[in-house]
């Protein structure tokens, strides 16, 4: 790999983008592909690749491809310091992600509850503000509390993050989504970005049950699938 391909894949990464290396089988000729951006032929399959974390050959308009997929990591934020967040931090982190946990509340974020979680103390839109999300980034609303998820949903909202998750009966999801229009969403993109109730519907109780309906959904939507 010359040096200067290797640089732009570090540096993407760095940056907490996708970069793809598409390499032609017959000529060895090398091309980087920002997937987020290429819109050709060979972006759109680039995207896919990447999308699925799948590197592979691939046939494009008949020339014989190798797709090299670089992503940067798997990023799960939790919003709300919850008894679901738990056992879902330790669902995630076997799953690949990094994890973050936001939560005002310093008595339900703690060390003692959360061991080795970056946890941060800042609203949701502060610490968002500080640390964006990315397209490699999911987010979980689970504390419940409209003061708390507003303002991160108006941030997630506004970001290119893959999975935007949101606990809480129809009900409570109704009087969210009226909210948020009155915030200036409308409700197309309420309804394309936003999954709630959060998890998928397998009539998980406990709260490890209802992690895992919650890390099945990402990954529904993270290999480019619709949730149940």
């Amino acid at each position: 790999m010359k040096g200067t391909t290797l640089q732009a894949i570090n540096e993407a990464r760095q940056s907490g983008r996708a970069i793809v290396r598409a390499t032609d089988l017959e000529t060895g000729e090398d091309q980087l592909i920002d997937p987020a951006t290429d819109t050709s032929a060979l972006g759109q399959a680039a995207a896919g690749a990447a999308r699925a974390d799948s590197s592979g050959p691939a046939q494009i308009e008949g020339r014989a491809w190798f797709l090299s997929v670089y992503n940067p990591p798997l990023e799960l934020v939790i919003i709300g310091a919850v008894h679901i967040a738990q056992p879902l931090v330790t669902m995630a982190r076997e799953a690949g992600y990094s994890v973050r946990i936001i939560d005002p509340r310093t008595a339900f974020a703690t060390p003692a509850r959360f061991p080795d979680v970056a946890i941060s103390h800042d609203w949701p839109d502060e610490a968002l503000a500080k640390s964006p999300l990315g397209p490699r980034s999911a987010v979980a609303f689970l504390s419940h509390d409209p003061k708390i998820d507003d303002p991160g949903l108006i941030a997630a909202l506004k970001s290119d993050c893959f999975y935007i998750g949101t606990l809480g009966s129809k009900k409570t999801q109704a009087a969210r989504n009226a909210r948020l229009k009155a915030a200036g969403f409308d409700e197309a993109t309420l309804a394309a970005r936003i999954h709630g109730p959060i998890g998928l519907d397998i009539g998980a109780r406990s709260p490890a049950e209802i992690a895992i309906s919650i890390l099945a959904e990402m990954t529904l939507v993270l290999r480019g699938k619709k949730g149940a």
